[in-house]
C-alpha cells in the first residue's frame, strides 16, 4: 500500500516532486533539523492546485501530511514516522507582489523571511518581523507558528502584519482569504484559523503582508544593571521617553552575557563585564536629526536617574552590529541546550528565574541555566545545558520550568509554538474548556487526522 501510495503520489505532482529514499537522507543537513526526516517520501508541490490535489488524496487514502517549511523550529512541530509523507513547500518560493501604494507584499509559503526583508527594501518599504533564523525559515512557517522576534514591542507578532492569506484544508478544499484591506470586517476573520495552529487546521499556501514605512534613523544602546529592579524601571522608561519609536528591548542575564564576551566567549564586550544584567534598547524612526537627539537624551536622562551602571550608544552601523551580534551569538546554547520560551508578567520574571534555577540545580548540580531574551514583550528563553540530553534529564528540567509557571499565569510557549515538545505541558496554559474547543475545530476540520497528527494536541483523547 505505501508504494502505491507514493506512485500516485508521483502521478498527481510529477516524479521529480516526489523524493524519496537517499533523496530524503542526503538532504537532512542542508535542513539544518533536529528532525530527522523519516517519511516514506517528500513531497514538493509548485503551486496551490498541486497542494490541493495531494491534500483530496491524502485525506481519501487516510494518509497523514506533515508540512515541511524551513525546518527551523525548536519545539519537534514538523517530526514525521516512516508512515508519514511529508510536504515541503521550498518550491513554492515566489513573491507574487509589492504593492508600494498599499503597503502590501503578496508571497507564497515558501519565501524565506530574508528574501522578503530584501525584496521590502528594494521597494522602499520595511517588513516588520525579524527572527535569527531569517535566512532558512519559510514564512509559511512563520505564519502557521505566530513568530515573535525581537521587534515585537512596536510590530507585534506576525499575525499583526497578515492581512490575508491562503491555506487548503484536509480534503483539499482551498480557502482563498486574500485580503489586502486593512479594514475588513465582512464576516468571520477565518485567516485567524490557520495563524499560530502549526498546520492541524488546514496548509498555508499564499499569504498578504502588510509592510510598513522603512526607517531612516536607527539608534541601539547596550546599558548594564546590577539589579532587576533597576531593569524594570529602565523598561518603564525607555517606554516613556521613546513611545512608539521603542523596537526592541532585549535583557541579557551575565549567565549569558558573560559566556559570550571575551575572555571566556569570542566577541569584545562595549561595556565592563561585570554586572548581573546586560540591556540592549533599540528605536527607529523617520526623522533621523530629531530621532538621534531624542534618543541620546533618553539614554542620559536614564543615567542620571541611576536606572543603569554603565552603557555605550553605538556611533555607526558596524556599532549597532558589533552590540546585536551579542545578543546573536546563541548557536552554542541552542545546539548543546534544552532550550525553553516562556512568557510571564515582567514584574515577576526575576524571582520566577531564581526559582526555576535553584530548582533545577538542586537535582542536577553541574547544570547550567542561562537566561536571556525579549523582555520588552514579557518573553524569555531559558536554557540548560547538563551534559548528556536525556529524555530523564528533559522530564526533571521540564517539570521545573513548566510547573513554576503556573502562579504567574505565564505561557509555555511565546513564539516557538507547541509541537510534540511542549504538548504533555499545555494544560498549564490552557484551560480545559479551551482545550477541548481546539480539538472541536480540528476535528470539524481535520475529522481524519491527517494534518501534522500528534502535534499541539491529541483527539484522541
Amino acid at each position: 500500500m505505501s508504494a502505491d501510495i507514493v506512485q500516485s503520489l508521483r502521478e498527481l505532482v510529477g516524479n521529480a516532486n516526489v523524493l524519496t529514499g537517499n533523496e530524503i537522507t542526503d538532504r537532512s543537513a542542508i535542513w539544518g533539523t533536529n528532525q530527522p526526516c523519516l517519511a516514506k517520501a517528500v513531497l514538493c508541490p509548485t503551486s496551490t492546485a498541486e497542494v490541493a490535489a495531494i491534500l483530496k488524496f491524502c485525506h481519501e487514502a487516510g494518509q497523514a501530511v506533515v508540512p515541511f517549511g524551513g525546518m527551523t523550529n525548536l519545539v519537534r512541530g514538523a517530526l514525521t514516522g516512516p508512515d508519514d509523507v511529508a510536504l515541503s513547500f521550498e518550491r513554492m518560493d515566489q513573491i507574487e507582489n509589492v504593492d508600494p501604494i498599499a503597503n502590501t507584499m503578496t508571497v507564497q509559503a515558501g519565501v524565506t523571511m530574508q528574501a522578503a526583508q530584501e525584496r521590502a527594501d528594494e521597494a522602499g518599504l520595511y517588513f516588520p518581523v525579524d527572527i535569527g533564523a531569517r535566512d532558512n525559515c519559510m514564512l509559511g512557517g512563520n505564519v502557521s507558528t505566530n513568530a515573535g522576534g525581537t521587534r515585537v514591542i512596536r510590530y507585534g507578532m506576525i499575525r499583526d502584519s497578515v492581512l490575508g492569506l491562503e491555506a487548503v484544508l484536509a480534503d483539499g478544499t482551498v480557502v482563498t482569504s486574500m485580503n489586502t484591506l486593512l479594514k475588513n470586517n465582512s464576516g468571520f476573520d477565518l485567516k485567524q484559523l490557520f495563524i499560530g495552529t502549526e498546520g492541524q487546521l488546514g496548509l498555508i499556501t499564499r499569504i498578504v503582508f502588510r509592510l510598513q514605512a522603512r526607517p531612516r534613523s536607527h539608534n541601539v544602546a547596550l546599558v548594564a544593571c546590577d539589579d532587576y529592579e533597576q531593569v524594570v524601571g529602565l523598561l518603564n522608561a525607555t517606554r516613556r521617553h521613546l513611545g512608539g519609536a521603542l523596537c526592541g528591548f532585549e535583557v541579557m542575564w551575565d549567565n549569558y552575557f558573560h559566556e559570550v564576551v571575551e575572555p571566556a566567549g569570542r566577541l569584545p564586550s562595549p561595556v565592563p563585564p561585570e554586572h548581573r544584567f546586560y540591556i540592549i534598547i533599540e528605536a527607529t524612526g523617520t526623522h533621523p536629526g530629531t530621532d538621534d537627539e531624542a534618543f541620546l537624551s533618553a539614554i542620559g536622562e536614564i543615567f542620571e536617574a541611576g536606572l543603569c551602571a554603565s552603557g555605550v550608544i553605538a556611533k555607526s552601523d558596524s556599532e549597532r552590529d558589533a552590540i546585536w551580534a551579542i545578543r546573536h551569538e546563541v548557536e552554542w546554547v541552542v545546539r548543546d541546550a534544552h532550550v525553553f520560551d516562556i512568557s510571564l508578567p515582567v514584574p515577576d520574571v526575576y524571582e520566577y528565574n531564581e526559582k526555576v534555577t535553584a530548582g533545577i540545580n538542586a537535582e542536577m548540580p553541574e547544570a547550567k541555566v542561562v537566561t536571556f531574551g525579549h523582555l520588552g514583550d514579557n518573553n524569555i528563553h531559558i536554557c540548560v545545558l547538563c551534559g548528556e540530553r536525556t529524555d530523564a534529564n528533559a522530564e526533571i528540567i521540564e517539570k521545573h520550568v513548566y510547573e513554576a509557571l503556573r502562579p504567574y499565569g505565564g505561557a509555555i510557549s511565546a513564539e516557538h509554538g507547541i509541537g510534540m515538545e511542549k504538548k504533555a505541558w499545555l494544560p498549564v496554559s490552557r484551560s480545559p474548556a479551551e482545550i477541548s474547543l481546539m480539538k472541536t475545530l480540528k476535528r470539524s476540520l481535520d475529522p481524519k487526522n491527517i494534518l501534522n497528527p500528534g502535534k499541539v494536541i491529541s483527539v484522541d483523547s
